[in-house]
């Protein structure tokens, strides 16, 4: 079993940065790729970032437009996601999850992804 737990978020102004941190434990981490989603008020979760085991390969949602960038670290088994140039439409809780196939792609839609951590709300105030 996998455990994820988010941590990082917090309240920014517009055009600030902030890093979230997503730390697991668990048996065979380092062999699945992990994503980073996101779940404003009142609608669905979607995908932010994702990165395969390896950590050499990457994909992103299209709204980050080149703003964000995600990282694993595989000594301390802790994925990063750094935000730069934050807009209010970024506020939401933030997730990261697991997908549980051993793929070298990374896979973009919430149905793939298990293990859920609990989340960390970033806020972007205007």
């Amino acid at each position: 079993q996998v455990q994820l737990v988010e941590s990082g978020g917090g309240l920014v102004q517009v055009g600030g940065s902030l890093r979230l941190s997503c730390a697991a434990s668990g048996r065979n981490f380092r062999t699945y790729g992990v994503g980073w989603f996101r779940q404003p008020p009142g609608k669905d979760r979607e995908f932010v970032a994702g990165i395969n085991y390896s950590g050499d390969l990457t994909a992103y949602g299209e709204f980050v437009k080149g703003r964000f960038t995600i990282a694993r670290d595989s000594a301390t088994n802790t994925i990063y996601l750094q935000m730069t140039n934050l807009k209010p439409d970024d506020t939401a809780v933030y997730y990261c999850a697991v997908d549980l196939a051993i793929l070298t792609v990374v896979r973009t839609h919430v149905r793939y992804y298990d293990a859920w951590g609990q989340g960390t709300q970033v806020t972007v105030s205007s």
